[in-house]
């Protein structure tokens, strides 16, 4: 095979999920299919935004210079910037109603919380739609399963958005790791400072209930999550906490912290999980927790512990950090037989710990493709017949999948024997009302 057709294979398992073990799908642009629907580079495309507010407005901001024609939120008042500042489009609060009536919408923008996530994404994909969907991908496992699959069917271009998967410090552990720099990995350690001062945790539900805002519309917040009365303890931003609404901090940051070692390890599914944490209850997270996950070995890679901690529990300090070298507030540590390599929360600033070891190591070629612009354009140039975005679903589904684990882990606290292909616990059976959760009448996946 000569060197060009090794690098264009290179690059397409790279994108297709960062040579994920046992990735083999590659997405083909759908212009190869003969697929006039296809939008060539020179286009600008369609684009709307379920949620316009918060981490939403961001995402929208950075595909501004497509057409934005429609946007869509529940909650007037914190969406009106984003209203104003699009004027052109048409507004909804309902995403369905859009979806259904929008004709001309080529991608769609989901950045609502979790537990909309995977109706609107949905949606949207059976419609034919691109999808640059926030993380966590779905609120449950089982969705992230079906929405993976769905979004690989209907063959559209789609993006988590764990923007830490377009930086370079993710391909720089990938080619250290594969290197050799620390020798064989056996062990990961992920840690989180939140929930703490974020949002409401190990608390149970609010019993007054306040008027609801006269901007919100409470009924299509609350989407397919069980019926429950309005409260400012949930909304705007403060849901995270809450397990009907949210997944707590494994949710909110797992598919950042955890992303550098899933991509280096090439990690799948793991066969055990096992967790602590402070008191549990069944509305909101707990303060604090420690997650186990065991991972089998994967081709030449040996047998790897993960180990993720959030609401202030941190791993041991290594004895190769120098005296004052503090550790980030959310990072990962990499055990080798032969080192530590240390970064911070989006794989960010990577480097062999001691920095005297850094700067002994002879660095090795840049191997892996590397992203031209931001995470929402590496998505929107997939949407256009370029190469698979690179946290596509096939990639973050996965993901998200191994993340939530986490949280049925702390909610039953037990060890779960963890059956991948089967999506079910194999020897904890309420382990297994937790992969999904129940929707309201009216809600569908």
């Amino acid at each position: 095979m000569s060197d060009e057709k090794s690098n264009k294979l290179n690059r397409r398992q790279f994108m297709g999920g960062m040579m994920a073990a046992g990735a083999a799908y590659t997405i083909v642009p759908r212009y190869v299919l003969g697929d006039t629907g296809h939008t060539p580079p020179s286009e600008k495309l369609n684009i709307a935004a379920i949620g316009a507010g918060g981490m939403g407005a961001t995402n929208i901001e950075a595909v501004s210079s497509e057409n934005i024609v429609a946007l869509c939120d529940v909650d007037e008042e914190r969406a009106a910037q984003t209203f104003n500042k699009y004027p052109q489009a048409r507004k909804y609060k309902d995403f369905r109603k859009m979806l259904e009536k929008e004709k001309n919408i080529d991608a769609v923008i989901v950045a609502t919380p979790d537990h909309t996530h995977a109706a609107a994404t949905m949606m949207a994909i059976k419609l034919g739609k691109h999808v640059y969907c926030q993380k966590p991908l779905t609120h449950t496992v089982y969705e992230a399963r079906r929405v993976t699959e769905a979004a690989r069917d209907a063959k559209v271009a789609t993006q988590m958005g764990n923007q830490g998967h377009s930086s370079e410090g993710v391909r720089l552990i990938c080619e250290w790791i594969r290197d050799g720099a620390i020798g064989p990995v056996r062990e990961v350690h992920c840690w989180t400072d939140r929930p703490l001062g974020y949002w409401p945790v190990g608390i149970d539900r609010p019993k007054d209930t306040p008027a609801v805002p006269a901007t919100l519309d409470w009924d299509l917040w609350v989407g397919p999550a069980l019926k429950r009365a309005y409260h400012p303890a949930y909304a705007p931003f403060k849901w995270r906490g809450w397990w009907d609404f949210g997944c707590g901090a494994l949710g909110d940051m797992g598919c950042h912290v955890m992303d550098g070692a899933f991509s280096a390890l090439k990690l799948n599914y793991p066969v055990s999980i096992e967790a602590s944490s402070t008191p549990v209850n069944s509305d909101s997270e707990p303060v604090a927790a420690i997650v186990h996950y065991q991972f089998p070995q994967r081709a030449d890679m040996p047998a790897v512990k993960l180990h993720w901690y959030n609401g202030g529990l941190m791993p041991a300090r290594p004895e190769e950090l120098e005296p004052g070298r503090k550790l980030p507030e959310s990072g990962s540590i990499f055990v080798g037989d032969k080192g530590k390599i240390m970064c911070g929360c989006y794989s960010d600033s990577p480097r062999i710990i001691p920095e005297e070891k850094m700067k002994a190591y002879p660095q090795p070629a840049k191997t892996i493709p590397r992203i031209a612009g931001t995470h929402e354009q590496n998505w929107i140039d997939a949407c256009k017949g370029g190469e698979p975005a690179c946290s596509n679903f096939d990639y973050a589904g996965l993901l998200t999948e191994v993340v939530l684990l986490g949280n049925i882990a702390i909610r039953t606290g037990e060890k779960l024997n963890w059956d991948g292909p089967g999506m079910k616990c194999t020897n904890v059976p309420k382990a297994n009302e937790y992969v999904h959760a129940q929707y309201r009448d009216g809600w569908t996946l």
